[in-house]
């Protein structure tokens, strides 16, 4: 059947716009978006997706104050696909593609009414490529952009204002196939388990240039990805060679508290940049990504639905999950004198060799 889009003249395949070329269970279209304030002491993420192949669309925001994180998600049946990126009482507004949104998410524990402006233009990042045998289990294209923020949101009932001088944030749009939805058959995998999961994003923003660095590794420490790029405001990427990184982890845990990432110009100079983390937010406690028990993306839990939920952060229980998925930090950084702001995601679970941890239970001296 047609859909909306099908108007539009932007079709990639021989199909109708609400099939995908890809007939992996899989397939995935995704936003996500960060803001945090000046000291890092408010940290909010949100993400909107569609799955097609599943008939899924979700989205969730997730607020960290102190020691308790707020979240509430939002799922519904995918009945066409549409330039509605909306569902329950959750949108995104292109107000200008690829340099102004705005995020809208009605509920009563936890709001926002707040705009995205990009502060640099977005930069595509290079392929993300993960395979599991012959089979990709991740295969995807992002793009990326560092900006701000203005609005107001609302943690508790309590309304919070959000400036462009004190709120900035990044976000990055993402489709391809990355597992979602109910968990498939482990099969062979069950007997063959990964050693480890090595992961490093660095997204930064300064006054007059920003920086994306994205590393991932294997357990002996083979990158699969490395990508290192200073866009500037005219519109130019310039590489910035293969990162080096020293990361102080906090003891007893892989925390990471500091890291020095030393890049290359083009013209061969040192690049140095040192990165202190402030806030976190764990992407796997309560916001869907890989091994919440609470929600998963494209997981269908029936339509309209809507969940709200807080974490004490002091919890036993949820101190003890921290550790095992994807955290993103709030990072302050500075660069030859220079102060940005942005974020450090990484994720240390298993075996690390560069970083001296042999096997999952392994931390820092």
């Amino acid at each position: 059947m047609p859909s909306p889009l099908d108007e539009l003249p932007i079709h990639q395949a021989p199909l109708t716009m609400d099939r995908v070329a890809s007939s992996d269970r899989n397939f995935y279209d995704r936003s996500y978006l960060n803001a945090h304030n000046q000291d890092g002491g408010i940290f909010l993420v949100t993400g909107f997706g569609v799955y097609p192949n599943l008939g899924v669309t979700d989205a969730f925001l997730t607020v960290r104050r102190d020691d308790c994180q707020h979240v509430v998600r939002f799922s519904d049946a995918l009945t066409e696909r549409s330039l509605d990126l909306a569902v329950g009482g959750y949108r995104i507004e292109v107000l200008e593609p690829l340099k102004m949104l705005r995020l809208v998410c009605e509920h009563e524990t936890l709001s926002a009414d707040i705009t995205w402006t990009g502060a640099f233009p977005a930069v595509d990042e290079e392929p993300h490529l993960m395979l599991s045998g012959a089979r990709p289990t991740l295969d995807a294209q992002r793009f990326a952009q560092l900006g701000t923020w203005s609005g107001t949101l609302s943690i508790a009932g309590e309304d919070v204002a959000v400036t462009p001088d004190v709120w900035s944030g990044t976000r990055d749009r993402s489709w391809g196939i990355r597992p979602v939805g109910e968990g498939e058959p482990a099969g062979r995998a069950a007997a063959e388990p990964a050693e480890g999961f090595w992961w490093l994003y660095v997204p930064l923003r300064f006054d007059d240039f920003a920086v994306v660095v994205i590393i991932q590794e294997r357990p002996d420490g083979y990158r699969t990805l490395n990508d290192a790029k200073r866009i500037w405001p005219d519109g130019r990427v310039e590489q910035l060679g293969w990162p080096r990184l020293d990361i102080t982890y906090r003891s007893g845990t892989r925390h990471p508290e500091r890291a020095r990432l030393h890049l290359t110009a083009g013209d061969g100079s040192p690049v140095t940049i040192d990165v202190e983390t402030v806030n976190h937010v764990a992407l796997h406690v309560g916001a869907g990504y890989g091994g919440d028990p609470d929600w998963t993306h494209g997981q269908w839990k029936g339509a309209g639905w809507v969940q709200a939920q807080a974490y004490d952060l002091t919890d036993p229980e949820v101190v003890a999950r921290v550790p095992w998925g994807v955290i993103d930090h709030v990072a302050r950084a500075t660069c030859d004198g220079a102060v940005g702001w942005g974020m450090l995601e990484h994720a240390s679970i298993g075996r690390h060799d560069p970083s001296g941890f042999v096997d999952y239970s392994s931390v820092a001296d």
